[in-house]
């Protein structure tokens, strides 16, 4: 899955919120014909990205070009069950790619409209924010 193989810090602060705000950079199409755009704010882990690569990659039989416009370069860091408070920051548990509305997910090349915009919808069921099919 995707992890970065070298950081500078282990572990992060949270950030402010992703609320109401609109990306202002990756909201065009840069390399293929058709991508998914999306169109709320969220955390996207590395897990539900490998789960729309896969979707995508099975429904076109491998066929045409993909690109992941997105990495998930975030430490999230989680304590272990039952823990009581104090003691400490938790350990990293995952990595996330904060994403705000208007980014671009994935883009497509290589296939059919027809059979993107099929493609890309299952991948879409997949993120945990709205997304829509975007063409050039």
């Amino acid at each position: 899955m995707l992890t970065p193989k070298k950081v500078k810090h282990r572990k992060w602060q949270k950030g402010k919120s992703l609320r109401r705000k609109y990306e202002s950079r990756g909201t065009r199409l840069s390399y293929g014909s058709y991508g998914l755009k999306s169109e709320g704010s969220a955390w996207i882990n590395a897990r539900q990205l490998e789960a729309g690569r896969r979707a995508i990659s099975n429904f076109v039989q491998r066929e045409g070009k993909l690109w992941i416009r997105i990495f998930p370069d975030k430490p999230v860091t989680k304590k272990p069950p039952e823990v009581t408070m104090g003691g400490g920051k938790g350990d990293v548990d995952r990595y996330v790619a904060p994403i705000r509305p208007g980014r671009i997910i994935f883009e497509m090349d290589g296939v059919s409209e027809e059979l993107a915009r099929k493609a890309l919808r299952l991948a879409g069921h997949k993120m945990p924010v709205k997304t829509k099919f975007v063409s050039k």
